[in-house]
């Protein structure tokens, strides 16, 4: 990475990274050091750790960025959060980018972005990256990769963002109700292509390995469904085809719930042939859900395991976190914006942490 002087003033940028101090940080950092190119003006760290008397984050930077290097105290409130505390704290520079803790800019990252920035017009407002996601050759991939895949196709998502600080601005930045990496980056695509802004792709090329999850990393994913009750809250029932975004399978996960419950409701009072109905119907709405997951993957032992017991769960978790969304969602208004002269809310302060050798 060449120094910032080779950049002209409205291409300087500022890099963004949320991060809960995973050993990937490193890999980001040292990758983003190594990329040809013009650097970033700074680089702001935001530690969004609940228990951050941990190791300082700034023993993951390479020695080319430590004087560049800043990191923000977050609250632990989620990545929208983050985000926001970031950009702000990074300065007045033209472009903010935002990257995962778990990516890998790619080798010309730096010199592809530099073209980028260059090719943006006036109403530009973000650019994203094209997101690989490298699947194992030798076999088929599992549910959780596949799931990880998906992101190489996904729109806007801030794995790798450059947005124009100004057109943070004008509509407020992040929305901080989404909690979870979920839907806070197709919230904001909306809200700036509602704002008269556009949105394009970029010709940098960022690497979003599949992290290792658990068994149960499918159930708990499930929580992003109260997330999609916030946004049709906020953008209406068509949002997903403005965002181009998966439907996903809740109203089957509905149904299925609802024939299971009623199934179990019909068994207690006695009204053995609705419930055995009903049973039938659960039964194979989940058996249909488990070979839809299993048959493109592996086949392993513990894959299949995996895809039996999570398919019986998956349904009403993804029912429950609906109804929870209704329920936390029922009054949503949409974001404002600081710029129509409601006051921002005070920034914490960047700390640069005491560098070590």
């Amino acid at each position: 990475m060449t120094d910032t002087d080779a950049l002209a003033p409205d291409a300087e940028y500022a890099v963004v990274i949320p991060t809960l101090g995973r050993p990937s940080l490193r890999t980001c950092l040292h990758a983003l050091a190594e990329a040809a190119g013009p650097g970033p003006v700074r680089v702001v760290l935001v530690d969004d750790r609940p228990d951050r008397s941990r190791t300082f984050l700034t023993a993951d930077v390479p020695p080319s960025l430590r004087l560049r290097t800043l990191v923000v105290p977050g609250g632990a409130r989620g990545p929208a959060a983050a985000r926001n505390l970031g950009w702000r704290a990074a300065g007045d520079v033209p472009w903010i980018v935002f990257l995962d803790d778990d990516v890998v800019p790619g080798p010309t990252w730096a010199d592809d972005l530099t073209l980028d920035l260059a090719a943006a017009t006036d109403r530009t407002a973000g650019i994203t990256a094209r997101i690989e996601v490298p699947l194992p050759p030798d076999r088929r991939p599992t549910d959780w990769e596949r799931n990880t895949a998906g992101l190489a196709t996904a729109h806007w998502i801030t794995a790798d963002m450059a947005y124009r600080r100004a057109a943070l601005v004008a509509v407020g930045g992040f929305d901080e109700r989404f909690r979870r990496a979920f839907r806070e980056d197709a919230d904001l695509a909306l809200r700036l292509l509602d704002a008269g802004w556009t949105l394009t792709g970029g010709r940098r090329t960022t690497t979003h390995p599949v992290r290792p999850a658990g068994r149960w990393i499918s159930v708990r994913l499930q929580a992003g469904n109260a997330d999609d009750v916030l946004m049709t809250r906020l953008h209406g029932r068509h949002w997903w085809r403005r965002a181009e975004a998966s439907r996903g399978r809740l109203p089957v996960h509905l149904a299925v719930t609802g024939a299971g419950v009623t199934a179990l409701g019909c068994a207690l009072l006695g009204r053995h042939r609705p419930a055995a109905a009903c049973a039938a119907a659960w039964l194979t709405g989940t058996a249909e859900f488990a070979l839809a997951r299993i048959l493109p993957g592996p086949r392993t032992r513990d894959e299949v395991l995996t895809m039996a017991l999570t398919s019986v769960l998956v349904p009403p978790a993804a029912t429950w976190h609906w109804l929870r969304g209704q329920l936390a969602h029922r009054t949503a208004r949409p974001h404002t914006p600081f710029a129509t002269g409601e006051p921002a809310p005070a920034p914490r302060p960047a700390v640069r942490e005491r560098l070590r050798s």
